[in-house]
């Protein structure tokens, strides 16, 4: 890794995992990049995902779209909670 790069790990959780078929994985990205530029990617790799509307945390608070990543980031996708 280069220092034009970071590392952010991803943590998957309920139909996200299941969608995947993983609780966490690891993504290098460009400095600079944001949330919605890592989602992108995610959504790309990985299409069933585009369906579960995500919302996401970076080192556990909610974080909107354009919330620029850091290396060593953690980034959760949290698929929507139903209930009764």
């Amino acid at each position: 890794m280069d220092s034009n790069e970071i590392v952010v790990r991803v943590l998957l959780f309920a139909s996200a995992r299941e969608c995947t078929g993983t609780a966490h994985l690891s993504q290098t990205l460009p400095a600079g990049a944001t949330v919605r530029d890592l989602s992108a990617h995610l959504y790309d790799t990985y299409p069933g995902l585009r369906e579960l509307r995500l919302r996401f945390a970076v080192n556990t608070a909610y974080a909107d779209l354009e919330t620029e990543l850091h290396d060593g980031d953690e980034l959760a996708c949290i698929p929507p909670v139903g209930g009764g």
